[in-house]
């Protein structure tokens, strides 16, 4: 299911009754799109009257609906070239219905009863076309997948007892809680259905301690085309909350869940289904990943078979379209099969994944493990943290280049806005090199402050913005030291530096600016050496135990850490902007002998286990490049393996094999990089669990 043809039909608004139709078609072989209608502008009218006079007759409504869009001959044409070609591949056909702003009424059709005008089969029962509603989004945050075993899902049932005075019926809490569970299956999962839980301000707390799935149970209303929810006003009684407060506080979330399942309750009108049908789109372009809304009436049977035969396949491959469209096949002998709704801006379909190393020409992945333990245990790993490793505890630094891109209005392309070395390039130029270490300080202090509000070693209340650079700084360590004893207090979640520093390892070299692994290390019992990469003078200027001690040799107990980029301490040693990360590349190639020699050794003499970087991060593609500049290029063929974590992201690097040629292109072409399939907490977690 890897490989999935993918075609988009899109709509535009044209006056009247007339829609602008527009076709893509994309191989999953080739990186060209093909664009069949692009010579002339074809059109498609809907008459919502006659579709309604069949609601009830879905064969007879899906088939009408397919003569009104496939009624230019050449629309039709495409779309049987596009089946065709999918099916001569055995690629499943991944068919997204784009439904332009301008156009928002056609959501009001029911899409899921379409009918293929050839054969009059419903397009939405079909495991060999994946039929999703798909909304383009303003959120240009990375959709960060996440492993299978780590999905969490929050479900609110807002069954108030007052309902009656908003004429709406009562909801049965408890059987309603059932049929959640029931669908949700063994997944973990936290329930908001008691007097005063159901509120939207409790539902948001909730989803800023991570939630994947939010499942929601509630009465709606549209108003004036403006969808509203009827939630639980805090104190057990009944509040009207517009759909619009709904969206903005969802997306104002760190991490918004991937999923958002919409299902009206048994008991409720038409009306209700009217406002999630008509919330779930709105939550898709807003950035939720994945809203399934209900778009019409829904029996207690077909819920309660329809909802447990969606997770269960979902568990499959964590590919939200494929599972409904199994969900869909499980009642399709029910005349409300195709109640709903998937609105999504996921190019793969996909919700979770399963950490591990990839499969690769050398054989199965979980061989890699063994010769990284061996290499462990002989104290010939050589540890190359990332900055990801930290992301937990102050956000990524994505994130950190979003905000400072609108706080000083950032004027390049959107796409630029998460590339730090190009916003602090932007910043150094219209502020000064001066300002950047202050703003990347004040982030991170009021990051922390928000992410561990209770219990902080300070007044919650200090704003950044109002101290200084020497203040900032001190701060920034005490709130450090304090996300991290938090982190490390939770038995059952290992915390990534205190897993490292309980490695055979005399060596670290770290690309994160922090203190965290020098904390590990401490609280470990040993007594590390931090040195910084000489690439400019302020950190040239930094103390090194090399000048006391020109002969220390890093030991288990006594070990190295050699931060590449700098300190948050040494705010000036920092290498942030585009132009500095040239400045580094250039002094460390040149000045190679201000490398410590046991590091140049290990370097080349030791197995490289890459931690916390993504592959297209500038750090970890400078550190590369000034790797290969090292002498014993040829050494490091002679290990097992060099093993290189990844992070998949939805739209990114959701290629293992294409992440290892990268890898490999970096390492001349080395056949021992071996690729962790996996954010740095799944590597962690398995590792601790190997050891």
């Amino acid at each position: 299911m890897d490989e999935t043809a993918d075609l988009e039909l899109s709509l535009h608004a044209k006056g009247g009754a007339r829609y602008a139709v527009d076709v893509v078609f994309s191989r999953p072989d080739s990186q060209a799109d093909t664009r069949p209608l692009k010579d002339r502008e074809v059109f498609a009218s809907f008459d919502p009257v006659a579709l309604r006079e069949l609601e009830g007759d879905p064969a007879a409504y899906g088939a009408l609906l397919g003569q009104m869009l496939f009624a230019d001959p050449r629309m039709a044409t495409a779309f049987a070239q596009a089946r065709a070609v999918a099916a001569s591949s055995q690629w499943p056909l991944r068919l997204r219905l784009n439904i332009a702003d301008d156009a928002r009424e056609l959501h009001d059709l029911h899409w899921e009863k379409l009918r293929d005008p050839a054969d009059q089969l419903a397009l939405a029962l079909s495991e060999r076309v994946l039929f999703a509603r798909a909304l383009g989004s303003a959120d240009w945050r990375p959709v960060a997948l996440r492993p299978k075993e780590a999905l969490r899902a929050l479900v609110l049932i807002a069954g108030q007892d007052d309902l009656g005075t908003f004429n709406l019926a009562p909801i049965d809490v408890a059987a309603e809680r059932q049929r959640a569970l029931a669908g949700l299956g063994v997944m973990r999962a936290t329930i908001l259905a008691g007097r005063g839980q159901p509120a939207l301000a409790t539902m948001l707390a909730q989803l800023r301690r991570g939630c994947d799935i939010l499942y929601l149970v509630a009465h709606g209303a549209v108003v004036d085309g403006e969808p509203w929810l009827y939630l639980d006003d805090g104190r057990g009684g009944t509040a009207r909350v517009a759909g619009s407060e709904i969206v903005s506080g969802l997306i104002d979330l760190p991490a918004p869940p991937r999923l958002i399942i919409l299902a009206s309750c048994a008991s409720a009108g038409d009306a209700s289904r009217g406002a999630l049908s008509a919330l779930g789109p709105r939550l898709a372009a807003a950035g939720i990943p994945a809203v399934i809304a209900m778009q019409g009436p829904l029996s207690i049977e077909t819920n309660a078979r329809l909802m447990p035969a969606f997770f269960r396949e979902l568990g499959e491959d964590g590919r939200i379209d494929r599972a409904l469209v199994a969900a869909r096949q499980a009642v399709a002998d029910q005349p409300d099969w195709w109640a709903m709704a998937l609105f999504t801006r996921l190019r793969s379909g996909r919700i979770w994944y399963e950490p591990g190393f990839a499969d690769d020409r050398r054989g199965r992945g979980d061989e890699k493990w063994e010769p990284l333990l061996a290499s462990i245990r002989d104290e010939e790993c050589t540890p190359i943290i990332g900055p990801d490793l930290a992301e937990g505890m102050i956000g990524s630094r994505r994130d950190l280049a979003r905000h400072l891109a609108d706080k000083f209005h950032f004027p390049l392309a959107p796409e630029d806005r998460e590339g730090l070395p190009q916003v602090t390039q932007f910043l150094a130029f219209h502020k000064s090199l001066q300002f950047l270490p202050v703003a990347v300080l004040q982030y991170f202090v009021g990051e922390i402050q928000r992410r561990y509000k209770d219990g902080l070693p300070c007044d919650e209340a200090v704003d950044p913005e109002k101290l200084g650079r020497k203040e900032l700084m001190g701060l920034l360590n005490t709130l450090l030291d304090h996300a991290w004893r938090q982190r490390s207090a939770d038995p059952a979640e290992p915390e990534p530096h205190c897993v490292l520093a309980a490695l055979k390892v005399p060596i670290y070299v770290s690309a994160d600016p922090s203190d965290l692994l020098v904390n590990a290390l401490r609280a470990r019992g040993k007594a590390p050496e931090v040195v910084l990469c000489p690439w400019n003078d302020d950190a040239r200027q930094a103390t090194s135990v090399y000048t006391s001690e020109p002969d220390y040799d890093p030991t288990l107990q006594r070990p190295l850490v050699y931060q590449l980029f700098g300190s948050y301490q040494r705010p000036d040693s920092l290498v942030l902007t585009e132009d500095q990360h040239f400045d580094y590349l250039i002094g460390v190639t040149q000045n190679k002998d201000l490398v410590p020699s046991p590091l140049r050794s290990r370097l080349a003499d030791t197995a490289l286990l890459f931690l916390g970087f993504r592959a297209d991060d500038w750090g970890f593609r400078t550190f590369l490049r000034s790797l290969i500049s090292q002498a014993g290029g040829s050494r490091r063929d002679h290990y097992a393996h060099i093993s290189a974590q990844i992070a998949p992201e939805e739209g990114r690097n959701l290629s293992p094999a294409l992440a290892q040629r990268y890898l490999e292109d970096y390492f001349s072409k080395s056949a021992n990089v071996s690729i962790y399939w996996g954010s740095a907490d799944d590597f962690i977690r398995d590792l601790a669990r190997k050891l």
